[in-house]
């Protein structure tokens, strides 16, 4: 399998996993659900890298940047993405995700010297005019669909939303060449994920009130929550590795990007409410945005 269908693989799962989420974050909130669910996934990924052999393949100069990148990716990008989906829902803040392949190439440009030509320029330009108008008019009809609901002030739910995207560019930016040499897929993110759920941990020791969850635990968000973890996070983020192994960072977001495509018509059946226009003119021009972005 070629590493744009890993790449679309993992958008999809992303896409499910998005709309899974939304119970268990709203019920234990964004830092409490994140810990959950990295601690679960962190579970699932050890002993897959063990059962398979793939700690073998991991060389120590490797561990520090990977916990780098799930320190600034996971920790960090995931948290503030639910953070953002508890106030937007999973539709927009997926939109607000998509623009991680804008930040890839915008990244690209100051750390590794890729230059930016005019057409670039209209790509990004597209990607944010896109989200806008997604975000901004989208909810147009939407009046009693409770997943499009936006609490609190819109500036910081996109300002989390972004937050999310630029992590997950960094991140993807940092584990890229660690990603072309032999380590395994699996084990490389089991590292990330580990890094992620001990700075979690940490953060949970100091009893700061956003730590602490909302609500108690129970066996039902307990059970989605690793059903998410191993949709999104094992599956997930493993095929973006496996496809970071192949493609460049700029093309493998792009396809990652598609994301907010997949939720429409997902979110038209779960909630049987028909996406206006605006929704779909505003993913379908960012995405085109983050095509032209990496051409």
């Amino acid at each position: 399998m070629g590493f744009e269908w890993l790449a679309l693989a993992a958008a999809f799962l992303w896409a499910i996993a998005s709309l899974l989420s939304v119970k268990p974050a709203q019920h234990l909130g964004s830092f409490a659900y994140s810990r959950w669910r990295m601690g679960c996934t962190a579970v699932i990924l050890s002993t897959m890298a063990w059962a398979t052999g793939g700690w073998s393949t991991v060389d120590s100069a490797l561990v520090t940047p990977m916990m780098l990148s799930g320190l600034i990716g996971i920790f960090i990008g995931d948290t503030a993405l639910f953070a953002c989906l508890n106030r937007m829902g999973p539709r927009q803040a997926g939109l607000l995700f998509s623009c991680h392949a804008v930040f890839s190439a915008i990244l690209g440009y100051f750390l590794f010297s890729e230059s930016m030509t005019g057409m670039e320029l209209i790509g990004s330009a597209l990607v944010f005019s896109g989200v806008l108008t997604a975000i901004f008019f989208g909810r147009k009809g939407q009046a009693q669909n409770q997943l499009e609901d936006i609490k609190g002030k819109i500036w910081i739910g996109v300002g989390l939303g972004i937050l999310a995207a630029l992590c997950q560019a960094l991140g993807g930016i940092i584990a890229k060449p660690v990603m072309q040499t032999n380590i395994d897929p699996v084990a490389a993110s089991a590292i990330r994920m580990i890094t992620a759920f001990i700075a979690h941990s940490l953060f949970r020791l100091t009893r700061a009130k956003l730590s602490l969850p909302i609500k108690p635990m129970n066996r039902q968000m307990f059970a989605i929550t690793a059903i998410n973890g191993f949709l999104a996070m094992a599956v997930g983020m493993t095929l973006i590795l496996y496809a970071l192994q192949e493609g460049n960072v700029g093309m493998v977001a792009l396809l990652s990007s598609t994301t907010p495509i997949m939720l429409l018509p997902i979110l038209w059946y779960y909630t049987k409410q028909r996406p206006n226009i605006y929704a779909w003119l505003g993913a379908i021009v960012a995405v085109v945005g983050t095509g032209i972005l990496v051409q």
